[in-house]
């Protein structure tokens, strides 16, 4: 591809032509997320590797393209320009909503910085090659193809652990209490975690109730979410651990993005477990939780639910901190590993 002189192009003497090469990428990988609009499991699925890994080179390829069709761009531009557009590619997932805000958030950087390696070379292929058009058509024909086909390719499945501990100025029995019988929940008890501040509703309670079956905890959220921790081990003010069992309407329509529901095809806490421990007039409380994470880019996602979960767990412990030594506060100290 020759380079254009400076003049060159109709681009350049149309209106805010410098953001039709962004607006085009965008549009590009926003018609490849209609397409990969299957349900989880199936066929053209929005967590896909061949969605998640291509289509923000498609994004990245096409910005550039467009770019490099009105004058030759540095390679500042080939970097910047993608990064720039496939953020806005996420934030137009949003308005037309075929996205969540969860999704989004937690995949923008990924899709950034992937965008930019989409424009980096397309914008050698510019350089040293008279093929772009071909490569462009070649970029956007690609994940089409492999969404048909990935299905028959096994999901990588990853369980993890995260575990916190921290000093409580309580006795066991009154932690004990807190944990089993946790009611009016405040807004500004828990939306520190960042799982609330990125859109995952706020906790009601959460109830320790006893059937003839078995021994259960009901968590309630908002928009209508609870489901159930099932006792499947406890030491009365010692130790305690859950299962989840979730409903067929645990979690409602738009509650929560699909991609991210507990105990989807993708991602799930399978167990939550608490162990009190007396230290002199303090208490030790120790919490840990499993989880899973299924996707065709663990080594992302998997950092990420490690740090959101470690986050989360950090709160919990404030929270139960905080009402355990409410009647009688003293200066905490606390310890993570």
């Amino acid at each position: 591809m020759t380079e254009a002189p400076p003049d060159a192009g109709p681009l350049r003497v149309l209106p805010y032509s410098r953001w039709w090469p962004l607006a085009a990428g965008v549009l590009a990988g926003l018609l490849l997320r209609l397409v990969f609009s299957g349900k989880p499991g199936n066929a053209y699925a929005a967590m896909m590797g061949s969605f998640i890994y291509l289509s923000p080179v498609v994004v990245g390829a096409v910005t550039v393209y467009v770019a490099e069709k009105a004058s030759r761009r540095s390679w500042a531009y080939y970097f910047w320009a993608p990064f720039v557009a496939n953020i806005f590619f996420v934030l137009g997932t949003l308005l037309i909503m075929v996205e969540g805000l969860i999704c989004a958030v937690v995949i923008i950087p990924m899709f950034a910085l992937v965008g930019s390696i989409g424009g980096l070379t397309m914008g050698l292929v510019c350089r040293a090659t008279n093929w772009p058009r071909p490569t462009l058509y070649g970029l956007w024909a690609l994940p089409l193809i492999l969404g048909a086909v990935e299905t028959h390719i096994p999901v990588p499945q990853r369980e993890h652990a995260v575990e916190q501990t921290m000093l409580i100025q309580a006795t066991p029995e009154r932690i004990w209490q807190e944990i089993h019988d946790a009611r009016a929940i405040q807004p500004g008890e828990v939306d520190a975690a960042w799982f609330f501040r990125i859109g995952v509703p706020l906790p009601h309670a959460g109830i320790s109730q006893t059937s003839p079956s078995d021994n259960i905890r009901v968590i309630t959220m908002g928009k209508d979410i609870h489901f159930e921790q099932v006792v499947t081990d406890w030491q009365e003010n010692r130790h305690v651990r859950w299962t989840h069992r979730y409903a067929a309407d645990s979690f409602p329509k738009y509650a929560l993005d699909d991609h991210v529901v507990l105990g989807g095809h993708y991602f799930d806490i399978t167990s939550t477990a608490y162990s009190l421990t007396p230290r002199g007039n303090a208490t030790e409380l120790h919490v840990r939780m499993d989880y899973r994470v299924s996707t065709p880019f663990n080594w992302y996602a998997d950092p990420v639910s490690k740090f959101l979960l470690t986050n989360f767990e950090s709160v919990l412990l404030r929270f139960y901190q905080h009402r355990s030594e409410v009647s009688h506060p003293m200066q905490q100290t606390g310890k993570n590993r």
